[in-house]
């Protein structure tokens, strides 16, 4: 389970996943920097408690609200009838992102859609669109790895370069997201030879946000098909202290 941002929904997963024999991960996704702007990083086998991560969390989260008070001004000033506590409803106990102001723009029926409030609001080089604060990636995998987790680059797509990550593996890299999603078999094939050839782990996952309505980049949550040895490959790779 990796909520951006945040561990809080993984003790009720927890329970729900002992309760049904499946077992649950402690995960987290986060942005950091990248060359081509911003790259979303999984930390896997999280502990649930330790407050290295969540004082990392709490400041990644208090930015997230900022970011989204400002998306809500800058929608207000093209005349757009939201408040920020419409947002916050639709976050929840999540960390606010983007998808939240998008329902509460639905909601005000402002949109339709997802699509149109990214196309038209959100996108980037949308309007209301406003810059994320991204620390480095080596900042985050160098955390990752004190609390003996792993730490995998998601839905890279065309992006991922054997250059360029040479270079993130550097930087702390211990895998990539080969399936996903918005992954065509091309490139899940071409990412799954580029972990092979760097000797980096691999993983899959649905994207899901809790929507009801799924664009091409997210699946309903037990969407994708994840071979389970994929995950007990990457469990191997987790630092010994």
């Amino acid at each position: 389970m990796t909520d951006h941002d945040t561990t809080a929904g993984v003790p009720g997963a927890s329970r729900t996943g002992a309760e049904l024999g499946v077992r649950v991960v402690t995960g987290c996704e986060f942005s950091v920097r990248a060359p081509w702007g911003e790259l979303h990083l999984l930390g896997y086998f999280l502990p649930a408690d330790d407050t290295r991560l969540e004082t990392f969390l709490t400041a990644a989260r208090g930015a997230r609200v900022r970011r989204g008070e400002q998306m809500v001004d800058k929608l207000r000033r093209l005349g757009v009838d939201i408040d920020f506590d419409e947002v916050t409803t639709q976050a929840g106990r999540g960390a606010l992102g983007r998808p939240h102001v998008a329902r509460a723009l639905i909601e005000t029926g402002a949109v339709v859609n997802f699509d149109e409030a990214f196309t038209r609001f959100l996108g980037r080089g949308r309007p209301a669109y406003v810059e994320k604060p991204l620390p480095p990636l080596r900042q985050v995998t160098e955390l990752l790895h004190a609390v003996r987790g792993v730490a995998v680059a998601a839905h890279l797509g065309d992006r991922g370069t054997e250059r360029q990550l040479r270079d993130l593996r550097e930087q702390g890299l211990d895998g990539i997201e080969v399936r996903h999603p918005s992954h065509t078999a091309g490139t899940e094939a071409r990412l799954m030879r580029l972990a092979q050839t760097l000797d980096l782990g691999i993983s899959g996952g649905s994207d899901w946000h809790g929507e009801a309505e799924y664009a091409a980049s997210h699946a309903p949550l037990g969407g994708m098909d994840v071979p389970e040895q994929w995950l007990h490959d990457l469990e191997q790779r987790r630092p010994t202290t």
